[in-house]
């Protein structure tokens, strides 16, 4: 179990710098899907580095409450579109270093996942295309051995028909054991994949949710996340009734 407490993390020096993260505390169990939603700049990304120590933060996370150090960080891993690989080096490449520093490295998931994502293993990485270094990511995360996954918009870049076969590919992949953690805008995408809904507004945690309370309330994803951000549909008419009448000034003069 992660616990996080009184997570804070602030850019900028003193009171003038920004507030990413405000005093977060959220408990992530063993064996959940839990989808992280929040607008642009909401802290998304922020906690999910706090976490994974590549960020300094004020607080805590603990891991079965002992603290994430190099000791145990191999538990974690961390899929991103901001690509953490070596670029100049193949997959073959990675296998064998990832074998040699991951006792737990899946290799027959690796080879699956490189199969179903037909991507090419001899080739050095900067030659594969935006879409293909997003799906390698993946695959290095999924394959690690780690107990929980993180992954920020790891789709970035993949068209509809890959982001909707690999979701259900990786429910038919994950053991129980296994935690993914999966910051996305494509949130009717994930609708049946989270187990667990988590938004972030403006740095703060402003709703924790299940699926399964969801169904109760007879609520979609999308639009309970509407309701929560305080959504208004008008927004868009309002746009264009105020360009409108900017048109309408234009042509009067």
């Amino acid at each position: 179990m992660i616990e996080i407490k009184n997570l804070s993390k602030r850019y900028g020096i003193g009171f003038g710098g920004k507030l990413a993260v405000d005093n977060l505390s959220l408990t992530i169990n063993k064996g959940e899907i839990i989808g992280l939603f929040g607008g642009n700049g909401a802290g998304k990304t922020t906690l999910m580095k706090s976490i994974l120590g590549l960020l300094d933060y004020d607080g805590e996370v603990t891991l079965d409450g002992q603290k994430i150090t190099r000791k145990n960080i191999s538990r974690l891993s961390f899929a991103t579109s901001e690509h953490s690989f070596f670029p100049n080096i193949t997959p073959e490449d990675h296998r064998e270093f990832y074998k040699m520093n991951f006792p737990g490295f899946n290799e027959a998931r690796f080879d699956s996942l490189m199969k179903f994502f037909d991507l090419p293993k001899n080739r050095a990485l900067r030659g594969f295309s935006t879409g293909q270094k997003n799906q390698f990511e993946v695959i290095l995360a999924l394959s690690q051995g780690a107990e929980y996954i993180f992954m920020d918009e790891p789709f970035a870049g993949n068209d509809i028909f890959n982001r909707e076969d690999f979701y259900k590919v990786l429910l038919g992949i994950l053991d129980e054991n296994e935690t993914i953690i999966l910051s996305t805008h494509l949130i009717e995408e994930v609708e049946n994949f989270v187990s667990r809904a988590v938004v972030l507004r403006n740095g703060r945690l402003i709703a924790d949710v299940s699926a399964d309370n969801l169904a109760d309330r007879g609520l979609s994803l999308t639009a309970f996340i509407k309701e929560t951000y305080g959504y208004q549909s008008s927004r868009v008419r309002d746009a264009l009734d105020a360009l409108s009448g900017q048109e309408d000034g234009k042509e009067n003069r």
